[in-house]
């Protein structure tokens, strides 16, 4: 696979957008399915752009999927300390898992962590049953710390996030 990683163009924000909305839909992410709030969030591709660097994975002209790297703080950041990056909103296109596409996304943000001055750790949030996830950070050397392990959305359900974090 001739696999590029690239931050995302303006005319791709749509398309991204539906690829991790259906991502977290198809894998039962979301408790309330189409009609979740958060859902919103993750096709607002170009609200992450201006917040954050969102980067795609692409073969040819064919976009596979992508992922949100927060820089040391920012308004993005969910669980991320002073010195730490953060990845957010990882999602692959379901006819494109399997093809090495997440695990390029998470490695991109890995080296782009290591560019930047000061940063010590990258960390991320993700949840229970997103088990291929699990398995590429392990592989990276991303270890669990479940004492970070957090509740977006206490008040309206038990969303216990798991969270990982590599030292750089």
């Amino acid at each position: 696979m001739d696999l590029t990683i690239r931050q995302a163009l303006p005319e791709e924000y749509a398309a991204l957008g539906e690829i991790t909305a259906q991502a977290y839909l198809r894998d039962g992410l979301l408790d309330f399915g189409e009609s979740d709030s958060y859902l919103d969030e993750l096709r607002d591709v170009a609200k992450r752009a201006g917040a954050a660097e969102v980067l795609v994975a692409v073969e040819g002209d064919r976009l596979l999927g992508g992922v949100t790297f927060v820089p040391a703080g920012g308004p993005m950041a969910d669980i991320a300390g002073p010195g730490e990056a953060e990845i957010r909103m990882l999602a692959v296109d379901h006819a494109a898992r399997g093809r090495g596409a997440g695990e390029a996304l998470v490695r991109a943000c890995v080296d782009r962590a290591r560019a930047v001055p000061g940063c010590l750790g990258v960390v991320l949030s993700t949840q229970r049953t997103m088990h291929t996830a699990h398995r590429i950070y392990a592989r990276l050397g991303f270890l669990r710390t479940p004492e970070r392990d957090w509740n977006p959305l206490p008040e309206l359900f038990d969303l216990r996030l798991l969270t990982y974090a590599l030292t750089l």
